[in-house]
Order: structure tokens, then sequence, then C-alpha cells
């Protein structure tokens, strides 16, 4: 290859410069030859035309054709070679006398209404040059014998043309150029000759040193470079030769100390085997202790939490009953413990499976506002009891409808917040939600949680996030803890594509911030809080707290109430407002009475006065309701809460709703569409409450039958089903002449981004999240009422839905929050859950001895249908986290723990259910 590149470059070097001037030179001649001889052709031409013009006066006079065509014939037949035509044309442009008739004149004739040339003009067409020059009168004096019918002296008698040939030289100029050509290619050839001598020379020599190179790489020291050489070459090859001769030295003397080295290696090389073998060891009891720490905690994980469970179960049972103080306290102090134990194992399973990477995010439409409302209502109790001001600020431009995973969302503010208010004596909390960016399916929101807490020392704060670790070991034991609290928080924060940092003083608090990134839900229904009715009406606020005031603020901006705000009574202008909204301070110690002359005065300012407690004073909410005051918030003030109150007040203008509505149910037909028993009985008995026709169909191929055959109002269609899935029975359904408009809604548990384009492009109108709650579905009934589309009805400020806990086997309250609050319809759900238990046994089983039995995931996702409506939550997050595994490829010999798992949550709910159901 370097033989190559040196030949190349010196051939390019030799050559090029021969070439570009033997080129430049060959050009400029050619050119200047090519232009000389077509030069020397004009001017034969005008040595002819012009005699030719003079001549011709005489005739053009005395119009004297005759003369003048033999002494143009004459002309032609002398200049045959480069002559094609010689004409004359008189003053008017008209043909007088031509040399040759098979020629079209008009090729030489000037055009029309042009002036016969001044001078010589020469004009060049194709392969024929035309020139033209004027014929001019001269003085002339005729004899008195002589015609006078002459011209006057100095006018144009007209023009002569010729027509030249430049095929005449055309032959001359390409024998310059074949002869520039062949003698730049004999210069070109002479150069080649000299070039491939030097090269020759020069490169002959340099591959010798190259092989000799090559040989002494190789091993072979011995090789010497040999021949004549000239100049720089006899020093390269002497430099070459010396150095052959040093590594030859160095070889001896390496040689000598490798020997040496291998001796000294040989006798440790027994020491060496034995430590790895002991290393290896070591390593493979490692990853055994790991795999046996692993399987332990998936194993054991519900054997620690149902003990505790029961324990706390039965402890609020117990407090139910009539007990004296000392019992009381005792079992007080017995669901704590058992609070506090269930906290420190759950952390510790959660770690454990971060670290195993077994963590499965949920992907479900939420609405941010309720999910943040909820946390900050349970933490509210143990801020307030400190005395300290919890508050919640969320900018207005964030968006409430998202899709994400609420649960873990709400354990990070709770981690972050519980800790917070643990290491904080006095002053605020405040959490801050602010929009970070926002993109066309995407959102990225930032959460800010600042405190007045003691701080943390610097030298403490890079291993705040490392496991079982706190900043001091003095505050572990005052404050408690396992120190997974953060570490966990930081690894869902990661998994949710985010990142979480601090900042902190001694002594002057800790700001915690942290975003994540939520897909955005645009199908959502729009928030039912209408505030339009608000418009004109003026609030009067009163916060004491810098901090809870300023969130209150942003929120009541974003409505059309004109607000006055003051951060005292007693500087709140003495007026009449339409609605006086006052928060009592956390650490206020005055009695909340009626006789009070400050409460007193607020009742007579307003008719509409919402007092704002913290939760040690809210036990007094319904005395104070009937001693005037119109409604009592839990602080902090959230939106969730204050709007729908606000919304629902006396003044407020509530549309009227249609005929249908106001009887009770929606005059339409609604069909439903799902595989699943249990989850087409209790859309049912949802649907029966609502409208006057419901419609049950079991599999698409009969709601396709259905809806051949009726019209329909709206369809509720399942995704999952045997057979035909619900994307494909929507497609045949819009094929029907009579439901091209139909609205048909997805029922999905799985809201996905990618499956939301997905479901819009095979022709949904919207989706309904699984499980399915009764206001949810009568907003959405509402939404696409026939006709007269009715305002949705406001939710009642104190409906909070029951805590999920995923860790809970049984909860009756949430089974009947999903079953519309029917005790009757709950148990028929929990009952045919329980009905169907066995044949998923038999499945599992079979699975678990090795027979492979199909269908095995089809069931798996029928029993998360049936248990989305049951009330048993850690069934159901163990049937989504198999259902999740199996779709992204697992196999079910690998899902044996899960499984196991399974049938002993199973054992738990039906013993559990047994106890409820008596």
């Amino acid at each position: 290859m370097t033989n190559y590149s040196l030949r190349a470059r010196m051939m390019i070097l030799i050559l090029a410069p021969t070439m570009m001037i033997g080129l430049l030179l060959s050009t400029f001649f050619v050119v200047h030859r090519y232009n000389d001889l077509q030069q020397q052709l004009e001017d034969a031409g005008a040595s002819i035309i012009e005699p030719l013009a003079v001549a011709s006066e005489y005739g053009m006079s005395f119009h004297s054709r005759e003369s003048i065509r033999q002494l143009v014939s004459v002309l032609h037949r002398r200049h045959s070679d480069i002559v094609r035509a010689v004409s004359v044309f008189d003053e008017k442009n008209k043909l007088f006398v031509t040399s040759n008739f098979q020629l079209s004149p008009s090729t030489l004739q000037l055009p029309d209404g042009q002036k016969p040339p001044k001078s010589l003009s020469v004009a060049r067409k194709g392969d024929v040059i035309i020139l033209r020059t004027p014929i001019i009168s001269e003085s002339y004096s005729p004899d008195e014998s002589a015609v006078t019918e002459a011209k006057p002296a100095g006018n144009t008698l007209g023009y002569v043309a010729v027509e030249l040939d430049l095929k005449s030289v055309r032959l001359q100029q390409y024998r310059e150029i074949f002869i520039s050509t062949m003698m730049m290619l004999f210069c070109i050839g002479i150069a080649m000759l000299f070039a491939y001598r030097l090269m020759r020379d020069v490169t002959g020599p340099i591959r010798n040193m190259v092989n000799t190179v090559d040989r002494i790489r190789r091993g072979q020291l011995d090789s010497r470079v040999e021949g004549f050489m000239l100049g720089e070459l006899d020093m390269l090859k002497n430099g070459i030769n010396s150095m052959a001769m040093s590594l030859t030295a160095y070889h001896e003397e390496m040689q000598h100390n490798v020997d040496q080295a291998t001796s000294d290696l040989r006798e440790t090389l027994e020491q060496m085997e034995i430590q790895n073998v002991e290393l290896d060891l070591a390593k493979k009891r490692a990853q055994e202790a790991a795999r046996i720490k692993s399987e332990f905690l998936a194993n054991m994980s519900h054997e620690l939490r149902t003990p505790l469970n029961g324990v706390i179960g039965f402890t609020r049972l117990t407090l139910k009953t009539d007990l004296n103080q000392t019992q009381r306290d005792h079992l007080y102090t017995i669901e704590r413990s058992a609070n506090n134990l269930l906290t420190i194992i759950n952390d510790v399973l959660d770690f454990s499976k971060l670290e195993a990477g077994k963590l499965i995010l949920e992907s479900i439409p939420f609405p941010l506002r309720s999910t943040l409302d909820e946390v900050v209502i349970l933490l509210a109790h143990s801020a307030h009891d400190k005395g300290l001001e919890l508050t919640l600020n969320i900018k207005n431009d964030v968006p409430d409808n998202v899709i994400g995973d609420p649960l873990r969302l709400q354990q990070i503010i709770t981690n972050l917040v519980g800790n917070a208010i643990k290491f904080t004596e006095s002053g605020n909390i405040d959490l801050l939600v602010e929009k970070r960016s926002q993109g066309n399916n995407k959102v990225q929101i930032e959460m800010q949680i600042h405190d007045t807490g003691i701080g943390i020392p610097a030298r403490e704060q890079s291993r705040l996030f490392q496991a079982f670790r706190q900043a001091d070991a003095s505050i572990s034991r005052r404050h408690g803890g396992t120190g997974l609290g953060l570490v966990i928080t930081q690894k869902l924060v990661n998994e949710m594509g985010g990142d979480i940092s601090f900042h902190s003083q001694p002594n002057r608090g800790s700001t915690f911030w942290f975003h994540v990134n939520l897909d955005l839900n645009p199908n959502a229904m729009l928030d039912g809080h209408a505030t339009e009715n608000l418009a004109g009406k003026r609030i009067a606020y009163v916060e004491q707290n810098a901090s809870a005031a300023q969130s209150t603020l942003n929120l009541l901006a974003g409505t059309p109430l004109t607000v006055v705000y003051s951060p005292s009574f007693s500087m709140l202008p003495d007026e009449h407002y339409d609605i006086l909204l006052i928060g009592i301070p956390v650490n206020a110690t005055d009695t909340l009475n009626m006789d009070n002359p400050k409460m007193v005065r607020a009742t007579s300012m307003t008719d509409c006065l919402i007092l704002a407690l913290p939760c040690h004073t809210y036990v007094s909410a319904e005395s104070l309701k009937k001693q005037g005051v119109t409604a009592c918030l839990l602080k902090p003030i959230t939106s969730t809460r204050l709007l729908p109150m606000l919304a629902n007040r006396s003044f407020s203008r509530i549309p009227e709703l249609s005929e249908g509505v106001s009887s009770g149910k929606f005059p339409m037909t609604v069909m439903a569409v799902d595989d699943n028993p249990a989850n087409l009985k209790l859309i049912g008995a949802l649907l029966e409450d609502h409208v006057q026709n419901v419609v049950l169909c079991e599999s698409g191929l009969q709601a396709i039958d259905r809806a051949k055959q009726m019209q329909i109002d709206i369809i509720l269609m399942d995704i999952q089903m045997p057979g035909m899935d619900g994307i494909r029975a929507c497609e045949l359904i819009r094929q029907l002449p009579h439901h091209q408009q139909t609205p048909i809604v997805a029922v999905t548990a799985h809201a996905m981004a990618g499956q939301k384009e997905k479901l819009l492009s095979a022709g949904m109108n919207d989706y309904l999240a699984k499980p399915i709650e009764e206001q949810k579905l009568h907003n959405l009934l509402v939404r696409y009422q026939p006709g007269n589309i009715p305002a949705a009805l406001p939710v009642p400020p104190d409906a909070v839905s029951p805590t999920d806990n995923k860790n809970q086997t049984l909860n009756w309250t949430l089974a009947l929050h999903q079953a519309a609050n029917k005790p009757d319809l709950a148990r028929d759900m929990l009952q045919m859950l329980l009905a169907f238990l066995p044949e998923v046994r038999n499945t599992v089983e079979e699975q678990l001895v090795g027979e492979d039995p199909p269908g095995l995931a089809d069931i798996i996702h029928k029993l998360h249908g049936s248990c989305s409506y049951s009330g048993v939550p850690r069934l159901k997050n163990l049937c989504q986290q198999l259902e999740h595994e199996m779709r992204n490829g697992v196999t079910p010999q690998e899902l044996e723990p899960e499984l196991l798992e399974l049938l002993d949550e199973m054992d738990n709910v039906s013993r559990e259910a047994q106890k409820t159901l008596g």
C-alpha cells in the first residue's frame, strides 16, 4: 500500500505540471489559430464586398442590372471556394441582383423596416457568415448626351450582401487541433518515461528497505539492507542496519529477562490457581445467596403482609366495640406499631423489586390534582398535629388529565412530604407543582417540596440516597425509619423518566425537587366544575400564612371571581361579599364558636361563609354549619375540593337537565360488550340506573348481530375478547350504514399512549378506564347524549374515593365503591369471583405440573377483569403483573414464583370473602 501510494504521488507530481502546461499552451494556440482562420475568412469577404459596393454605384445609380449581374457573377466564380452567394438589394430592401438563385434571398435580406447598414456589418448564422455593406452614391457629372436619371450624391442606393461558407476553414481548424493534441500526448509520453525511470531509481531501494524492516519485525534480526544507494537513501540504509543491530542486542537482553521472569511466575502459578478457585466458589455462593434472597422475598411477601393486614383489620374492628380507655389505648398502640411494621416491610419489598428490576409501573389515566389532593389530605393530619402549615400550590397551566402510575406518584410525594414533616418542628411544608415542558403527547411535571426543618449537613448530603442510610444515626433513632424512603423515591423517579435533587442548609430547611414524564390524556372529558356562573361575584379571602395564601390566590386566579385578600380578618374592608373564605391557622388558640365577635362579624359580611380548618379542629365542622357557617374545608385548600363547593353554592346558576335526566334516566339505548360475566353484570347494573334501555353482549359477534337489528345511541366495547377483539368488532360495526356515526367507547384497563392512537384510528370515539366508576360513566353518557347535552353534575366536595391499597387482600369499602355503593351488587360480584377461582386454580396447577395448558394468558386476563370490580386490590395487582410479563414474552415456566403467589392470594381472598359474606 505504501509503495503504491508513493508511486502514485510521484507520478502525479511529475505528470500533472506537464499536462497542465501542455494543455494550457495547446488550448491557447488552438483557440488563437481557430479565431485567426475565421478572421482571415472575414477579411477575405471584406476584400470582396467593399470593391463590389464601389463598383456597383454606377449600375445602381442608373438601374443597370446587367452590368451589376456580370460583376457579381465574376466575383462569385473567382471566389467560389468561400462564397455561397452574392446579392445586391436596392434602397427599398428589394432584391436587385443575385449570383445564386437557388438559395433563398431572405437569408441575406435585412428584416422589413430595418434600414441598410451605414458601414460594413458581419453576422454569423450557423456555418455561414453574412457580410453587408452599403452602396453610396458619389459626386458624378454625366455628359449631356447621357441619360439624366442618376441619383443625387451622398444617398444610400442599397446594399451588397455576401454569404461566406465557414466549412472551407473547418478542415484547417480541425487539422490544427489534431496536431496540437498529438504534440501534447507526445510530451506526456516523454514525461511518463522520465517519471518511470525516476520511480524505479527511488522506489526500488525503498521497497528493498521495507522488505528488510518487515523481516526484522517478524523476528529475523539478522536481516540487513544490501545494495548501492545514493544520497539520502544510503543514509537511510545505514540507519536501518544500525537499528537492526541494536534490536538484536535488546532482544538478547530481553530474552534473558523473560527467562528469569518465567521462572519466577512458575513458582507463583499454583498460588494464583488456588486463589482463582476460591474466588469462583465465593462468586457462586454470592449468586446463590442473591437468588435465594430474591426467591424468599417473592415467595414470602404475602406471608409477611397478610398477618399484619389481619392484625390491623381486627384491631380496627375491635376499636369499634365498647372498650374502656386502657384497652383502647393498647389497641391504638398495636395499630400504630403494626402500621409502622407494614410500612417497613413494604419499603424493603419495594427496594428488593427495584433492585431486581421487577417493579412494574402502571399506565392508566388519572386526574393529577385529585391524586395530589388525596396525598396532602392523608399527610395533613400529621403536619397539623405538629403545628405545621401544609400547602399545595399547583400552577394553573399544569394539565390535569394525564396517564401514568398514580399510586407510585403518591408514594413519591408521601415519602418526601413525610420526611419533611418528620424533620420539621415549626413553620411550613410547601408543595409546588409546575409544568416544565409539554409536547404533543407528553408533559414533564416538576414538583418541589420545601420545609423549614433541621436541614442536612454538607458532609452527610453525599450519602443521602444510599440504602439503609439516613443523614445521621441520632436522627434514625429519634425519628425512626429504615433509611429506604429516599432510595425508593429516587428509583421510582428514574423509572418515570425523571430525576431528583435537593438543596439543604442546617437549621434553615431543605428543598427537594424532582420531575417526572407523564403521557397526556387528550380524550379525557373536561372538568365538570363549571365556574362561569361565578362571573361578577366577589370573594374575600383571609389567610395569615403567606405560602398558603399564595397557593389559594393562584387557584382563584383561574376563576372569574373578583378576589379581595387580607392577611388578617381585622384588616379586611368592612363590606358585603358574595363569598367569604377564612383560613384558620393551624396553631390557632381561639375557640371556634359563632359567639366569637370575629365570627359574628364574618357572618354579617357575607351570605356564604366558608372556613378552611386544620385537622384537629375539623371535628367542629358540623356544629359550625349548624351555627351559620355555609361550608367547611380541610386544609390545605385545593381546587379539587374548593371549586366544586363554590360552583354548587345557592347563587350558582345550575343548568336545567334534559327531560331524560330530570326523570332519572337518559332516554337512550346503550350497548355494553364484554366477555367477562362479572364485568358485564356490573356495567349493566350501572347503566340501568342512568339509561332507559340497556343491551348486553358477551362477544364481538353477538354485538355485531344486535347492531344490525337495532339503532343504538352509545356502544361500550371491551378491547380484549376471545375470537374477535373489540377493535375488529368496532371496524365491522362502522361498516353498517346506520352506525357510521354511533359513538363507540373503548373500555380498557391499559391506556398506553400508543394504544390510544390505535383505538382512535380503528373508529373509537373515546375510552373508559377500568374499573368503571359511576361518576365517570355518568359524565360519559352526558357527553354523548343525543340532542341537548346537559352539564355534568358536580361531584360532592366530600366524596373521596377509597384508597386502593395494593397490599390489601379484601377492601370491602373499595368493593362498594366499584359497585356504585350497592351492597347487593358488590356481594354478587364477589360471589362471581369466588365461583370463577376454581377454574383459574385448575389451569394454574396444570401449568405448575408441566402440562402447559392452552389459554393461560386469557384466563389470567379474565381474572384480572373480575378483580377490578370485587375490591381485591392485591389479587388484581398480581394478575396485572402476570399479564404484563406474558405480554412481554416471558414464558409461564419463568413465572412459577408469581403463579404460586397467585394461588396463595386466591386462598386468602376466598378466606376473607367467606368472612365478609357470612
